[in-house]
């Protein structure tokens, strides 16, 4: 707890939570809750970047004009038109302003941790598996939470509803369950850097106040372990080599792994994390206007993510930009520079 940064949002929908306790608990009376106070459901009101991200993968448009991470949101969705909720834009802005690395949205009604994609890839179906790049990681993420609760994963309980999850070690592809568009975590992880998930602590949608000691018991020790997982993988800083910001972080540095098809960011001040598991990695740094940067990165099986930083020169052409602004001069463009000179050696000839 001491070197994590652990944000807490008590409620993303606060309207539809009060709506929820004033129906209770005993006769559904909380399935009112799932909106919020303009009757938006917020599960599927974040951007559908995924249809976008598909589109462009068939046109083979990435990375050339759309990035594989960070993918822009829809001006239509940001316009005052836009059907969007309140809570969704305040949510969308909160996760923008802060790197988040990790997160977990806490959910009843099932006993089951679901990682994306949430939505299918194929139209025409309703379920089939959505594996993303970092299936491997999110399996983990998912798993480190189920194997630790105290009911997930036991052969004994009962099932909640009519799906056994427990066969599955407690985890699913959240689009292999059902298929949603516009989920928190697949925008999670398409436009920021954070791996999210989504946790259903329980049977009961909506417990009893006196049943939450023991929901706390079941749940206390995965939501440790979950968040120890952010300590999993690489992190560093990339810094500029020379300069005027010699030793300086370089912010919106691009990471790529070789082999994982999703890069990341570095925050403002250079500094990044990349959740990844055991093993050796070739990853490589780049921005525009540097030279990129590659190294060999291992990710070991003890807790702790393994530094990983990175030291990016100028490119000639940069450098050039760069000296010729510091004296007030706009660099000369080369082929008109060209053109200028073979029009004296003509001058010269005649």
């Amino acid at each position: 707890v001491e070197e994590t940064r652990i944000h807490i949002l008590p409620s993303l929908n606060p309207d539809g939570y009060e709506k929820a306790y004033e129906g209770g608990s005993e006769l559904g009376g909380w399935s009112l809750g799932r909106w919020t106070h303009d009757g938006i459901d917020i599960n599927n009101n974040f951007p559908d970047l995924n249809t976008l991200l598909w589109e462009a993968e068939d046109r083979q448009n990435i990375p050339r004009k759309v990035p594989n991470h960070y993918i822009a949101i829809p001006e239509w969705f940001l316009s005052e038109n836009a059907t969007v909720a309140v809570e969704t834009r305040a949510v969308i802005a909160w996760m923008e302003k802060i790197p988040f690395v990790l997160g977990g949205n806490l959910q009843g009604g099932e006993l089951v941790v679901a990682y994306p994609y949430d939505m299918v890839r194929s139209l025409w179906k309703t379920q089939e598996p959505s594996p993303t790049p970092d299936d491997h990681v999110f399996r983990w993420l998912a798993y480190s939470y189920a194997s630790t609760h105290r009911l997930m994963t036991d052969a004994r309980r009962r099932v909640c509803h009519t799906e056994d999850f427990q066969k599955e070690d407690g985890t699913v592809n959240g689009a292999s369950w059902h298929t949603v568009a516009g989920s928190l975590n697949d925008f999670s992880y398409l436009h920021t850097n954070c791996f999210e998930l989504s946790i259903y602590v329980g049977c009961d949608k909506f417990p009893h106040e006196s049943e939450l000691p023991e929901e706390w018991e079941n749940n206390r020790e995965s939501l440790i372990v979950f968040m120890e997982q952010v300590h999993r993988g690489i992190k560093g800083v990339v810094r500029d080599s020379h300069g005027r910001g010699m030793g300086r972080g370089i912010p919106n540095v691009i990471i790529s792994v070789e082999g994982i098809n999703h890069d990341i960011r570095t925050a403002s001040d250079g500094d990044y994390w990349r959740l990844l598991n055991p093993g050796e990695y070739v990853v490589t740094a780049k921005a525009e206007g540097f030279a990129s940067s590659t190294k060999n990165c291992m990710v070991g099986y003890d807790m702790g993510a393994t530094q990983c930083d990175f030291t990016l020169s100028k490119t000639n052409l940069a450098r050039i930009r760069e000296i010729m602004e510091k004296f007030g001069k706009q660099p000369i463009s080369l082929p008109a520079r060209r053109l200028k000179l073979r029009g004296r050696k003509r001058r010269q000839r005649g």
